[in-house]
């Protein structure tokens, strides 16, 4: 025998050899009548037989089905210790709402199902090729959750349990198209922050502050030991998946005071039966996605997001969540129209300007607390429908005067020493303490079909008093993050330079998140003196003057990707107004207008090191075709059906006639 063969197949175990050939099979019969055998197709006949080989009792077989799906990954213990690692602690704990759910379901003489696609980790992910895989996936997940919505034809209903930046999207668009289902989000919630330490946001610039002595090794490893202080739960800022819980829940697709509960606690576990009697509530009302999701809900997820001051990557989920499910897709007018009525009220990570973790702006009550402020101003649809069976007006009554409200705020009073006001503050006070609305679109010479910036998360010290952020520099361009990253970290990127990262959009590497420059300018003391260009997008954890999502991308021959080092680049973000400009101005000692710079920029050819990123695979290759033909990243990145198969129409007709 081979060294190989004895290691792999290990000792022999005669014991393992006494195989059953046959058994007895469940003891009971199956609840069949007449009718059922003459007109049920044979798979639903076959499905109960399926059941009860898995163990379910035959007699009680005929409850409603009830279909559970969520990202869970990795494999715990019952005691919560690790056999196989998932990717990240947002989708660790989540199997325990799955078991919540479907025991609240049995109980109601239900009978559920569960099925898992679990979800990356962009953090895990962030400066490997591993990103190229981030945002193409969620089209991917969303594919496959309705593909196991429709391979249960016998389901009554559907409950979705997600956390992250990817895979509660991904549940939301695949819900979002079940029109005639009832259907509802649980999120995930929040991991805690250390009681000493550092949030999982500032823990991501380690390298960066090491590399100018700003840490020591030794506080690198200790305070990375301890920065996800619980096991599970999305990140304690509001980042990308805190931002999705919180637009489930202002869509009407999760139950109130749902978004950012502190994963493993009793309260976030309550929230999985409770979300198991509403999908039993919506079933029997006759309430469905079609009733829930609506143009006035997605008016109010925006106006929410937008008083979150929430993650810029939801610019390219909202979109896609009302392709799915049949609505209007807002654009950039509405979100501009959205941000320039919706005072940001929010003070939490990574926004400020108080940095509170978001387990405390749950404590301080979350969606339903904001959208009190909110529909005081007049700013909501309170006739919108909700997965509660209750309209939104009518929830917000209840929330205003239930005890979860007042005990909960008070708890953060008593534990944290946090006045809940101090977190979600009312306008006038949000006002008097500088907090400006959420976004911004600049446009110009260098993104004439414009850009994003989450204006309101610029260092304040470097905006004038009438509001404007204000910056001529040189550029310093790279084609690769790890260029741009390496610069920072050698003191080769200087106070006053305006970093330009081409070729990072979709076509480029599935444009990508660049949360390590981010980051790293973030926390390094000229940093708030240095912007940042890029077709890519941003990290929702992400915060200065950073510009992203610049379009046309430099591959398809959008002109940034024909700046050159040492340009002049001239950067104009008004917070207040929320309008914006990125324009070329100048080369060497000469300076122009930016009518100028564009005649100029036109007659360049492009960046002589542009290219896809050569570890780019098919997969993302083939999500770039498909979005682009869809509308692209204003569009939400999705996968419009009739666009698509218009453009390959056209594209074999043209073939053909070339050929002829």
């Amino acid at each position: 025998m081979s060294e190989a063969i004895r290691f792999i197949m290990g000792a022999e175990e005669p014991l393992h050899y006494d195989i059953f050939t046959h058994a007895a099979g469940p003891e009971g019969k199956l609840p069949l009548s007449s009718d059922m055998l003459l007109n049920l197709p044979s798979g639903d006949l076959f499905g109960m037989s399926q059941n009860v080989g898995m163990g379910w009792k035959p007699d009680q077989l005929l409850g409603k089905q009830v279909l559970i799906l969520s990202t869970q990954g990795g494999l715990r213990s019952e005691d919560g210790t690790p056999i196989a690692l998932g990717y990240h602690t947002g989708h660790w704990e989540v199997g325990i709402l799955v078991k919540e759910a479907a025991l609240e379901v049995s109980a109601m003489g239900g009978l559920p199902f569960a099925a898992y696609v679990s979800d990356p980790c962009d953090g895990r992910s962030q400066g490997t090729t591993g990103m190229f895989d981030s945002l193409p996936y969620r089209n991917d997940a969303a594919m496959v959750y309705r593909r196991l919505i429709r391979s249960l034809p016998t389901r009554s209903g559907v409950i979705g349990v997600g956390t992250c930046d990817k895979g509660l999207p991904a549940m939301m668009i695949a819900l979002a198209a079940m029109h005639d289902l009832p259907a509802i989000i649980v999120p995930g919630g929040v991991t805690l922050p250390p009681t000493v330490g550092e949030d999982a946001g500032k823990i991501q610039t380690i390298g960066a502050r090491y590399s100018h002595g700003q840490i020591t090794l030794d506080e690198a490893a200790d305070l990375g030991c301890r920065v996800c202080a619980t096991p599970g739960g999305g990140c304690q800022f509001l980042g990308t998946a805190a931002s999705a819980q919180v637009v489930a829940e202002a869509l009407g697709m999760s139950l109130p005071h749902s978004a950012l509960a502190p994963s493993g606690q009793p309260i976030w576990r309550d929230m999985a039966r409770q979300s198991a009697r509403a999908v039993q509530w919506m079933h029997k009302s006759g309430i469905t996605m079609r009733d829930i999701l609506t143009d006035a809900a997605f008016e109010n997820a925006m106006a929410v997001h937008a008083a979150f001051g929430g993650s810029t990557n939801l610019l390219l989920h909202i979109p896609a969540i009302a392709h799915a499910a049949k609505c209007r897709i807002p654009d950039v007018a509405d979100w501009t129209r959205v941000n320039k009525a919706v005072p940001r009220l929010v003070s939490v990570l990574p926004n400020g300007p108080e940095y509170h973790p978001t387990i405390r702006v749950f404590m301080a009550g979350g969606v339903p607390e904001v959208m009190l402020h909110l529909r005081k101003l007049g700013l909501l649809n309170l006739k919108v429908k909700t997965v509660s069976g209750e309209s939104l007006d009518h929830l917000l009554d209840w929330w205003e005067d239930s005890q979860r409200r007042h005990e909960i705020r008070k708890r953060l009073l008593e534990t944290d020493g946090i006045d809940p006001s101090q977190v979600i503050l009312s306008p006038e006070r949000a006002s008097s303490m500088g907090l400006t609305s959420t976004v911004t679109f600049p446009i110009g010479n260098l993104a004439p079909e414009g850009s994003v910036i989450k204006s309101t998360s610029i260092d304040p010290s470097v905006v004038g008093e009438d509001g404007v952020y204000h910056h001529i520099g040189q550029a310093k361009v790279f084609t690769t993050e790890k260029q741009a990253v390496s610069a920072i970290k050698l003191g080769q990127v200087q106070e006053g330079n305006i970093v330009v990262l081409i070729g990072r959009g979709p076509s480029g590497t599935g444009m990508e998140e660049t949360y390590q420059l981010t980051s790293a300018l973030k926390h390094l003391p000229f940093g708030k003196h240095v912007t940042l260009l890029t077709d890519a997008r941003f990290s929702g954890v992400s915060t200065g003057a950073c510009i992203g999502h610049i379009s046309p991308e430099a591959l398809v021959g959008g002109p940034i990707g024909k700046v050159q080092d040492g340009d002049w680049i001239e950067v104009r973000i008004d917070r207040t107004k929320l309008e914006g400009s990125v324009q070329f101005v100048g080369q060497g000692e000469e300076r122009f207008s930016p009518e100028t710079g564009a005649e100029i920029l036109a007659s360049r050819p492009m960046h002589q090191d542009l290219a896809p990123d050569p570890n780019l695979p098919d997969d993302t290759r083939l999500w770039a075709a498909l979005q682009a033909a869809s509308g692209g990243t204003w569009r939400g990145s999705i996968y419009d059906v009739d666009r698509i198969v218009e453009t390959l129409q056209a594209g074999m007709e043209a073939l053909a006639k070339s050929k002829s």
